[in-house]
């Protein structure tokens, strides 16, 4: 996984998948330091994530995006560990029941993978579909979140 944090702030600005679509890799002004506190904080959740000793990110985030997707990635953060929501059901949450495809174009340009949950919105039928970090990714991660179950107190 990339993260990119901003110097001002210090607040994380993204976190890719390496291979993820809309990511080109890194950008010049990217603070490349391990030492860097954020990025070590980032680094030391995903790993609590992973080790399923969280549930939730709790990081400055300010992912660069217009203002209706700034209000989709602040619904996607909302949605629990190991519960889905269809794009529907959260395009009718923002109050724009007939804008499912533009919360899924939104969703597909989530800077911030797997901290703020675009793996946890599907079809309408369940079905997996679109995941700019690959559909088998999106697949694993669910799987991932539901043997752990939810666990309101973590």
């Amino acid at each position: 996984m990339r993260a990119d944090a901003q110097e001002q702030g210090p607040a994380l600005s993204g976190a890719w998948f390496v291979g993820q679509r809309h990511f080109d890799g890194p950008a010049p002004h990217w603070i490349a330091d391990e030492r860097h506190p954020l990025l070590r904080e980032a680094a030391a959740q995903i790993l609590d994530w992973h080790g399923g000793r969280r549930q939730h990110f709790s990081l400055p985030i300010a992912p660069q995006g217009s203002a209706f997707q700034q209000q989709v990635w602040r619904a996607l953060a909302e949605i629990p560990f190991g519960t889905t929501r269809t794009y529907g059901e959260l395009a009718a949450a923002l109050g724009r029941p007939a804008a499912a495809r533009a919360v899924g174009a939104a969703t597909g340009r989530n800077p911030l993978s797997l901290i703020v949950p675009c793996h946890r919105l599907v079809g309408r039928d369940g079905a997996l579909t679109g995941y700019a970090g690959g559909l088998e990714r999106k697949r694993a991660l669910l799987d991932f979140e539901r043997q752990r179950g939810h666990r309101p107190d973590a």
